[in-house]
């Protein structure tokens, strides 16, 4: 038996510690927004966030978790209150089959963790990893450019209501 801290949530998970954290998001958790793709770390479509960091979680045993904060898609927002990411994603009309989106918005927020004006270069270069054939690349680069708007923006609004 493990504790994975999975959305700011204690899960205690009893599974094998080499399992991918996949199957345990998928089938344990019933956390599904992580998609299973490949099964081989390259196609991006499983990915989540491990302590600010993409993570292709189908190739990411349990073992390496312990102690580590988790974010999956659903941990980010709600369909009542979306997190930037995703209200950006929804707002330019960014997916279309829906099956890559998930593991873009992961990548893509954690990009903007860690560089909140990221360049349409730098944006490229993140989601490389993830590939993705329905063709909405460019309102992909404009919904991240959007979150990382609104997350600004959102940043201000918290620092005004804080008096920083």
């Amino acid at each position: 038996m493990m504790t994975l801290k999975v959305n700011g949530q204690d899960k205690h998970i009893d599974a094998d510690p080499e399992t991918p954290l996949l199957y345990v998001l998928r089938d344990d958790l019933k956390l599904n927004a992580a998609k299973f793709g490949c099964g081989l770390g390259q196609c991006g479509s499983c990915t989540v966030i491990v302590d600010g960091k993409a993570v292709l979680s189908c190739v990411t045993p349990l073992l390496l978790l312990e102690g580590k904060q988790v974010t999956t898609l659903e941990g980010l927002g709600t369909v009542s209150a979306p997190a930037p990411i995703q209200r950006a994603f929804m707002e330019e009309q960014a997916a279309q089959c829906g099956y890559c989106i998930a593991g873009m918005m992961m990548r893509a927020q954690a990009l903007l963790l860690r560089n909140p004006k990221p360049t349409d270069a730098e944006i490229r270069a993140e989601l490389q990893p993830n590939l993705c054939r329905c063709g909405t690349h460019m309102r992909i680069l404009r919904a991240v450019h959007r979150a990382a708007r609104l997350m600004d923006t959102a940043d201000a609004s918290a620092n005004e209501r804080s008096g920083q």
